[in-house]
């Protein structure tokens, strides 16, 4: 009989064999679990945590569509339980134009072409995952009409302009307020007055700068505080005022605040985000542009954009000036605009109007070799985002020669009546009127969705970010808004048919952030963007934050789209700190519907003060 002694070897042995078959068992368990687990990443191929974000900086997790996070809502951790607030020096952030992003990725743009004022979008892994906090202070703005003439202080706390331009009446710092007075570095007395001085010079009628409906759309480059384009608003003329992010420091979100149509953009080495023949009237007064430079590319960049018969309002010293400076860079630019077939239709004082040809006949005329070109046939005028500038001039298609303003209605007939244009994009006249008959309705049951909570002008600045035809912007002319109607980038032949209808608008890649300050629109109309996103494989998550940014505190979202979409997006409205108020609807169908559609309405919290930041 063997000894206790002689059996623990082998028991012991057994027991290690137990325990190894037990982890790989464990192994093997581990690894096709993980495999078929819903919505879970792998760190060291995200670089993410577990639950799938960078609490500030990288993309979320790309996931697997949104009708499959859906159908495994309990056990998806893609959804934080909440998004930490960011630094408050990041108060003002614009992902897009942040010049501190260019030095970080030592890029190396030209500051001669203006390059640094152009978009340079964060790469995914250097996006803030963070929602951008209100400076201290903040108060639900002025409600606009009485916003044009005065905003918070606290809003915007940058006085530099006041003093700056104290001489020129652009703002006055007034207690805890901030007054703008309407003038201008070229109109010291008053926007107003300016811009009839402007229409008796080209003698429309009752000095209206309007001329009858048919001046509406005006771009104003170099624009300043917005001033001018705020007294045109009275006028039935809608300007899309336009100015980089540059010393002039928010110059563009004081116009915002104000509830006047602007834009952050630069006349650099890329077209603007318009299509052709856009405005009836551009606007440069004191804008500080050097429109020789490369061939004189900035001028052609506005005659693409001019309508035919179009006309260039400059006020600059080179107009009036007799030093020998000014004079040279006069006879320079009448002689580039004398070969790019524009006549000067009034001068007086410190002001000249070119007017932009109705035709082809005066470039077929030109003697060969003359410059700038003609674009070739090739060249697509309408072409617009992320395009480079072209040194030539782009001539009318045949439809177009001849026709003042494209053929264009008076505003306000034009918002209603099936422009020339639709041709182009494939829609009929009976499609258009459809459309815009659908989106009045579809407004009209939106304004009753938010009718409990929906005070008097509330609001002011609104944005389309799917816009299609312009119909839902075309919905709320009856109220007091602007709409910034945006044109998806694979969507963007549709731009024109806004302009022509008299709105205005942008093209837009939602896969990266708006050229806006934060806190600037309020209210966002999301129609079918998040289905769009998400079959391009972008971060539904990443937008979400985006138009938290540019959203105003107590603004309002409206989101329509499938209720897979709405569904994922409801779980965020904590985490986004947008659960003080929602109203989801299931919307009567019509023509473009899609199934299983629903509404959804939500409002933005004004934070309390002292939320913590990062």
């Amino acid at each position: 009989m063997k000894s206790k002694s002689e059996f623990v070897p082998n028991a012991m042995a057994v027991k290690y064999v137990l325990i190894g078959a037990i982890a790989v068992l464990g192994l093997v368990c581990l690894y096709y679990g993980s495999s078929v687990a819903p919505g879970l990443s792998r760190s060291d191929e995200d670089g993410l945590g577990s639950d799938g974000a960078d609490p500030v900086l990288g993309g979320f997790v790309p996931h697997r569509g949104l009708d499959v996070l859906f159908a495994d809502r309990e056990r998806n951790p893609d959804v934080p339980r909440s998004i930490p607030v960011c630094d408050m020096k990041f108060s003002e952030l614009i992902p897009c134009l942040d010049r501190n992003l260019i030095y970080q990725m030592k890029l190396k743009p030209n500051l001669t072409l203006m390059e640094h004022y152009e978009r340079h979008c964060p790469p995914p892994e250097r996006r803030y995952n963070c929602l951008i906090p209100p400076p201290v202070g903040y108060k639900i703005p002025i409600r606009w009409p009485a916003s044009r003439d005065e905003v918070w202080r606290a809003n915007i706390p940058h006085t530099h302009l006041a003093q700056e331009k104290s001489d020129q009446h652009w703002m006055v710092v007034n207690g805890d307020k901030i007054n703008f007075p309407g003038g201008g570095t070229h109109f010291h007395d008053g926007a107003d007055k300016y811009i009839m001085a402007v229409a008796k010079m080209l003698k429309f009628p009752g000095d209206k700068l309007d001329n009858g409906g048919s001046i509406r759309n005006v771009l104003d480059v170099g624009c300043g505080v917005a001033s001018f384009g705020a007294y045109l608003l009275p006028l039935d003329i809608i300007a899309m005022s336009l100015a980089p992010n540059d010393v002039h420091e928010n110059q563009i979100q004081f116009a915002l605040e104000r509830g006047i149509p602007s834009t952050l953009g630069v006349l650099g080495t890329k077209r603007l985000p318009y299509p052709s023949r856009s405005f009836e009237l551009a606007h440069c007064s004191r804008c500080r542009i050097d429109w020789l430079q490369r061939d004189g590319i900035l001028l052609l960049e506005l005659d693409r954009l001019l309508r035919p018969g179009g006309y260039f309002v400059y006020s600059s010293p080179e107009a009036y000036a007799h030093d020998p400076e000014n004079r040279k860079i006069w006879s320079s630019m009448y002689d580039l605009l004398r070969r790019m077939c524009w006549r000067v239709v009034a001068k007086k004082d410190q002001t000249v109007i070119w007017a932009k040809p109705m035709s082809n006949s005066c470039y077929l005329k030109r003697d060969q070799g003359t410059k700038p070109p003609l674009c070739s046939s090739d060249d697509d005028p309408d072409a617009s985002w992320n395009v480079l500038m072209k040194a030539c001039i782009s001539p009318y298609s045949a439809r177009m020669h001849r026709e003042r303003w494209s053929g264009l209605v008076p505003w306000p007939r034009r918002l209603t009546a099936p422009p020339p244009r639709l041709e182009e994009i494939g829609v009929t006249h009976a499609e258009f009127q459809e459309d815009t008959s659908v989106w009045r309705s579809r407004v009209d049951e939106y304004w009753k969705q938010m009718r409990a909570i929906l005070h008097k002008n509330s609001i002011r600045n609104v944005m389309d970010m799917n816009s299609n035809l312009g119909g839902f912007g075309a919905a709320l002319n009856d109220k007091d808004v602007w709409v910034m109607n945006v044109a998806p980038v694979h969507a963007s032949a549709k731009l024109k048919i806004i302009y022509d209808r008299g709105l205005i608008g942008t093209v837009h890649d939602w896969c990266e952030a708006f050229s806006t300050y934060p806190r600037t629109y309020d209210l966002l109309h999301a129609w079918k963007v998040f289905s769009d996103i998400d079959k391009r494989n972008c971060g539904v998550e990443d937008l979400l934050i985006e138009m938290d940014r540019i959203l105003r505190p107590e603004g309002f979202v409206i989101i329509r789209d499938k209720s897979s979409v709405i569904n994922y997006i409801r779980k965020y409205l904590l985490a986004l700190r947008w659960d003080g108020w929602s109203s989801e609807v299931e919307p009567r169908v019509d023509s473009l519907s899609s199934s299983e559609e629903r509404v959804f309405i939500v409002r933005k919290k004004l934070w309390a003060e002292g939320v913590n930041t990062m």
